[in-house]
């Protein structure tokens, strides 16, 4: 008999499904669109600050394209509960191709004799068809927006059919990486890149990409309309069914305070965001477009650390307190960008920022998507993003109001700091509301009442 000592077999560790081909497409369409969104993050703004040094008029432009949030949200949330989900993503994200393809139109015809934004700023006459091309600005910023607001809601929803709902966590960690990194890291630096080669370029690439985009939603395969009974059926009743998410939602003491905090913090950051070109062309001299990209790149560093260890720090903390943290960080970097005029320092804080927003998404995202009911899922989603994406046009609209008059008082930078000293107090007062409202024990008996 062998006196040998077996020794047990290490433990091997769970291997996780593979998330599957649909969700390589829907990964694949999300990477190419949301390239497409970063490269108008700058060619945007950048090319309205070439056409007008006016806050109220860049502004404006932002407001036509949260608007259609505000006043779309709550009827395509029961339009995403009627049809197939996968059709509506994918066709809107080609009538956005087709809108882009229509602007690039405009650009080549009127928009030949454009200055750089430093030499407007230095003085430099508007060119000839400012007025035209900054209405077109508006018009196109509308007509994506109310395409985005029917293809997002849609997106968010489909994402539970391609992957099942216990994968969601680790679903849209991926998804929230790819997008805040091409959307914040790779398409805005690129943006400057083909800015320099011509204004009319990223808005070319901008369209190729959502074509791609669309095509390989479209290719997504198996059904992704509301399954069976949970299917809204029959006439649309609009008033009824939009009020039957108002009210789900309403109801969950967690959603709610969710919806409410990110509705005053997506107000406060718009404020900011929407003089943030003309704060880094006058305040941090970055007027090179490039350079601009690369300072909004600063956000998409820290989302993709975010992505790769939010996991571990909610893990850590716990739902509750992670988010309490991610809105703390967001609210300081406010702070920060409102009293310095470091570049560097900027571009530090906002990958701190880049990793809270990162955190707070996938939580609350991963969350609706757990407890609410498959045939109100479209509805009580688009309800949550009309509190939340809806008061983005009244901070924008407030930004540029804010600028307009202090400057006046306070001068041309101080006008420009007082955008972000009012980001920054809509934040930390969210600190407090959050922490009091969105606790463990709310949110761990949401997630009971779904199981029992």
């Amino acid at each position: 008999m062998s006196d040998r000592v077996e020794r047990p077999l290490p433990t091997a560790r769970p291997v996780r499904a593979p998330l599957g081909p649909n969700f390589r497409r829907l990964f694949g369409a999300t990477a190419a669109a949301n390239l497409g969104d970063g490269l108008m993050a700058i060619a945007m703004v950048w090319f309205a600050s070439a056409l007008t040094r006016d806050p109220l008029l860049i502004a404006l432009i932002g407001v036509s394209a949260r608007a259609p949030w505000l006043l779309f949200s709550l009827p395509a949330g029961v339009i995403t509960d009627r049809f197939d989900r996968r059709r509506l993503v994918g066709l809107m994200d080609l009538a956005r191709c087709a809108v882009m393809v229509a602007f690039v139109g405009l650009i080549a015809v009127l928009g030949r004799d454009v200055p750089s934004p430093e030499a407007l700023a230095a003085g430099a006459p508007a060119p000839e068809h400012a007025g035209v091309l900054v209405a077109g600005l508006c018009v196109l910023s509308l007509l994506i927006g109310t395409a985005e607001v029917v293809r997002d809601n849609s997106a968010q929803t489909l994402l539970p059919a391609v992957v099942g709902k216990d994968n969601l966590p680790r679903a849209n960690s991926r998804l929230w990486g790819v997008e805040v990194t091409m959307n914040q890291f790779v398409g805005p630096p690129l943006a400057g890149v083909l800015l320099a080669v011509a204004v009319i370029v990223p808005f070319g690439a901008n369209a190729l990409l959502l074509l791609v985009s669309g095509l390989l939603v479209l290719s997504l395969r198996g059904g992704f309309a509301p399954a069976g009974d949970a299917r809204t059926a029959g006439r649309i009743a609009w008033r009824r069914e939009i009020g039957e998410g108002i009210t789900w939602l309403w109801r969950r003491p967690v959603l709610r305070s969710l919806a409410l905090a990110l509705s005053v913090m997506n107000m406060a950051s718009s404020v900011g965001a929407v003089v943030f070109v003309l704060y880094a062309q006058e305040i941090l001299g970055l007027f090179d477009g490039w350079a601009f990209g690369v300072l909004l790149a600063g956000a998409a560093a820290g989302a993709v650390l975010g992505s790769l260890v939010g996991e571990r720090i909610t893990e850590w903390l716990g739902d509750a307190r992670a988010l309490i943290a991610a809105v703390t960080a967001m609210g300081l970097a406010y702070v920060v960008v409102a009293f310095t005029d470091s570049p560097v320092l900027v571009w530090v804080v906002q990958f701190v920022s880049g990793v809270a927003v990162v955190l707070w998404n996938v939580i609350s995202v991963s969350l609706r998507q757990r407890i609410i009911p498959d045939h109100l899922l479209g509805r009580v989603n688009s309800v949550y993003r009309f509190f939340g994406w809806g008061t983005i046009s009244v901070g924008t609209l407030l930004g540029g109001v804010v600028v307009a008059v202090l400057e006046g008082w306070v001068g041309r930078e101080w006008g420009l700091r007082s955008a972000f000293i009012v980001a920054a107090a809509g934040y930390l007062l969210m600190v407090v509301f959050v922490a009091r409202n969105v606790t463990t024990a709310r949110i761990a008996e949401a997630k009971e009442a779904v199981e029992n």
